[in-house]
């Protein structure tokens, strides 16, 4: 089997830019009485100084407070977002599930959003009516696939998008929250079938604020804090750490 990787050496992520807009909200803002004017400018690190190494058949979790990075990181590693410094290092075909529209068209019905996000994917059109039925039938959604998909509430949304991403079998799968999302009962199927899909060695990379679900998908857990790595290790150990520091004060 070849092996899959996922390499980041040093790696940050720095958001900058204009703090004010320009526009002519951002006019009148800047005009209220009382309005104390800070920089003009704003610097966010998001990443720093990320070293991570991930290898075929790995579960690995993301856990850390919002904010902390996660979401960054899995675009980092989806190469949504270049690296402001350091180098990333991907072996293997990348499936995001997150950025849920990004593929979808509003105006045009599910079964031809699966078409549309299937070649996105890069399945071949053959493969696609092949795979369509059984896409179709694990979504539970019936005649709302007829229906365009700017009627679906945001759980039909993530329904679709599972489906057809796990559909392809990708080498690399990127979860960011997805299993939070629908009903009890898809939620159990999406379950199985991410069972399925890590019993073929193949990669998976989950960012959960749910405890229950580290432990059971992910043998591994990175713990991000302020855009950084606090601690990497055995998900059990990692959680407990992560809890202990994390109680509310009274």
């Amino acid at each position: 089997m070849s092996e899959f990787a996922i390499k980041l050496d040093e790696v940050g992520i720095r958001f900058q830019g204009e703090r004010d807009g320009g526009g002519l909200k951002d006019w009148l803002a800047s005009r209220l009485p009382g309005r104390q004017r800070g920089p003009s400018t704003y610097c966010v690190d998001a990443l720093r100084h990320v070293n991570l190494r991930i290898g075929s058949g790995e579960r690995v979790g993301l856990i850390g407070l919002n904010g902390a990075g996660k979401s960054t990181l899995l675009k980092v590693m989806a190469k949504i977002y270049p690296p402001t410094s350091g180098t990333v290092t991907v072996r293997g075909h990348i499936c995001p599930m997150f950025e849920f529209a990004t593929g979808f068209e509003m105006n045009q019905s599910g079964r031809d959003n699966i078409r549309i996000r299937g070649l996105l994917l890069g399945m071949s059109p053959a493969e696609i009516e092949e795979k369509l039925p059984e896409i179709a039938e694990f979504t539970e959604l019936g005649d709302f696939l007829d229906y365009p998909v700017r009627t679906y509430s945001a759980g039909m949304f993530v329904r679709l998008a599972f489906a057809v991403s796990t559909s392809i079998n990708p080498e690399i799968l990127l979860i960011d929250e997805v299993m939070g999302a629908g009903d009890i009962k898809f939620a159990d199927k999406a379950k199985r079938r991410m069972y399925e899909f890590m019993e073929q060695g193949k990669i998976l990379v989950f960012a959960s604020h749910t405890q229950a679900l580290l432990e059971s998908f992910c043998r591994r857990t990175i713990w991000l804090d302020r855009g950084g790595v606090r601690m990497d290790g055995e998900t059990s150990e990692v959680l407990e750490s992560y809890s202990r520091t994390n109680l509310p004060t009274t």
